[in-house]
């Protein structure tokens, strides 16, 4: 299976490939997000070692049980031939209607179909009250390659 943009990155495939995961993760559908990554991918997500697919849909599934109207922005970083850096930022609330923004950065490492096959993350959270938010769900495509601003 073949996942474009494919390595080796330029800036322009880079940048597609980030707005392409954004997309896919504003879907909240586990099953969706997990064909981007190779069957056997490795992950690191805050403290937490994921591997494979079946893995990836079971961490992704209680994920967005716990952070609802989860709403995210990716920026990229940095690239190398097969490897993408990102910032993000995500805004959510919890059951007791409590919103959150966590902030992170994450390492991407591609196989050459263009298939994530590493993913290493870290992330911090904040609580915010529901008027600082602005993350109000899935970019429109004017917002396009709009960075996202450090706080």
């Amino acid at each position: 299976m073949t996942r474009p943009p494919v390595p080796p990155f330029t800036a322009e495939t880079a940048r597609a490939k980030v707005q392409a995961a954004e997309d896919a993760w504003n879907t909240r559908d586990p099953h969706r997000v997990a064909l981007a990554y190779t069957p056997d991918s490795a992950w690191r997500n805050r403290g937490e070692f994921i591997t494979g697919r079946d893995e990836i849909v079971a961490f992704l599934t209680r994920k967005w049980t716990k952070e609802l109207d989860y709403a995210l922005r990716k920026d990229l970083w940095a690239l190398t031939d097969d490897r993408i850096a990102v910032r993000f930022q995500y805004e959510w609330h919890d059951a007791d209607g409590q919103w959150w923004r966590s902030y992170g950065n994450e390492l991407w490492e591609f196989d050459p179909d263009g298939l994530m096959r590493r993913r290493e993350a870290s992330i911090n959270d904040l609580q915010i009250t529901a008027d600082q938010r602005r993350i109000l769900g899935p970019r429109s495509d004017s917002e396009h390659n709009v960075s996202i601003p450090l706080r």
